[in-house]
């Protein structure tokens, strides 16, 4: 039997095979408090993030290569997994962020069933947006704040740089989900306790891709909330890349906030083009997440 945890159905079982994503079992890269996120999802504590490890994509520029290739990591338990968010909780968490969890979707679902009950903070599902509606909807009422990426409006673009086949209508479907599920957002003292925020990477020399992306989330709603990146830097796999070996320009980045402004979508987040830094990746080492599991292990399970 394959795994139907994302869109790709690969033929792996995933206990005794690697998916496409690179993974068995269930596996993180890190645990920590993050700073570096948008305001109203970092706050002043930090958000609690969980690293997945491994990627249903294959994007040839991505920024945790370390991890999304499925090669960095430890394998956990269920119990350790809801325990880790317990863990962030008490370290004072603005929210429990999942990051990377589509190829975990299922076992993601069966531990906040269990441990959701003990969160008195949002839960956030930090993915790329390229999911299966399917384990969405087991995820309603377990998720507070979906944060997806929304990549590609062009598929021959994410064909060639993330080896994904129907990506635009994909993650139209799943944002569409999304927004049935929370659609309105739900602030508190700043941070957003409920709702729906989509991240949007602008590529250099690709604006037009930017703004059919754009014009889909408009058409969705326009009081939508969108974080329009521009921390794009091409990472060693792609600076000799005659497309992608280059940082994104002013004009460009101006280019496409003008024609968001154009389409009245007014709520989310813009960058400083001085965001395109190697300085905010997070570090993946695994000394501190080896301490921070062995710390759990002495502890008696909730």
């Amino acid at each position: 039997m394959g795994c139907t945890s994302c869109p790709r159905h690969c033929p792996a079982d995933r206990v005794t095979r690697k998916g496409f994503c690179g993974t068995t079992g269930l596996n993180i890269a890190r645990v920590g408090l993050h700073l570096w996120e948008e305001p109203c999802i970092s706050g002043q504590k930090g958000s609690g993030t969980i690293f997945f490890t491994g990627c249903n994509l294959r994007c040839r520029f991505c920024q945790n290569e370390t991890i999304s290739r499925g090669a960095c990591g430890r394998d956990i338990s269920t119990d350790t997994l809801g325990q880790l968010m317990l863990y962030l909780q008490d370290l004072g968490a603005e929210n429990i962020n999942l990051v990377s969890p589509t190829h975990f979707a299922e076992p993601i679902a069966e531990t906040l069933q269990r441990y959701k009950p003990q969160l008195h903070i949002p839960v956030v599902y930090n993915s790329n947006g390229y999911e299966s509606v399917e384990h969405l909807r087991r995820l309603e009422g377990l998720v507070d704040v979906y944060l997806p990426d929304f990549k590609y409006a062009d598929d021959d673009l994410a064909r060639t740089w993330s080896e994904a086949d129907r990506y635009f209508e994909t993650a139209a479907a799943c944002i569409t989900e999304m927004f049935r599920q929370v659609p309105h957002n739900i602030f508190r003292h700043g941070l957003l306790k409920k709702g729906l925020l989509v991240r949007h990477l602008v590529l250099p020399g690709h604006l037009e891709n930017s703004k059919r992306v754009i014009d889909f989330l408009a058409q969705l709603s326009p009081d939508l909330y969108l974080s329009l990146m521009a921390q794009y830097f091409p990472t060693p796999a792609v600076r000799n890349d005659a497309c992608l070996g280059r940082r994104l320009t002013q004009a460009e980045y101006d280019e496409v906030c003008d024609y968001l402004f154009s389409k009245n979508m007014e709520n989310g987040y813009l960058q400083e083009l001085e965001s395109n830094s190697e300085a905010y990746v997070p570090d993946f080492g695994l000394e501190a997440l080896d301490r921070v599991l062995a710390q759990l292990s002495s502890k008696p399970l909730s």
